[in-house]
């Protein structure tokens, strides 16, 4: 049990490490947590659905990236859908949870007057 609790442990460490908003991924980190290749992540860059930085000539990714890019990995790869369409797909997941936080700040709000 000692086993899953450390390895629960260093998940959420490693988690909130790659969360950090001033972390910066690679093209290949952001692949590698996505569990996708390169190359899907290029394409999904090149069609706009992936932002990312360029310098020096290599490719950049906030953590907020990865976030919205497994989302999007998931998408396609559960439901066999478009790259076109996970991606607003995910934006509408995205703008759901910041509705989601604004009637909940709004209700604090009220409930506090």
């Amino acid at each position: 049990m000692a086993t899953t609790s450390n390895h629960h442990h260093s998940a959420a460490q490693a988690l909130a490490e790659l969360l950090d908003e001033n972390t910066r991924l690679t093209l290949d980190d952001l692949a590698r947590a996505c569990a996708m290749a390169p190359g899907w992540v290029s394409a999904r860059v090149s069609e706009g659905l992936i932002q990312g930085e360029q310098s020096g000539g290599a490719w950049h990714f906030s953590s907020t990236t990865v976030i919205r890019a497994r989302r999007m990995a998931r998408l396609e790869s559960t439901f066999e859908a478009d790259p076109q369409l996970a991606a607003l797909t995910t934006d509408l997941m995205e703008e759901v949870t910041d509705l989601k936080l604004r009637l909940r700040q709004l209700e604090a709000t009220l409930r506090s007057r």
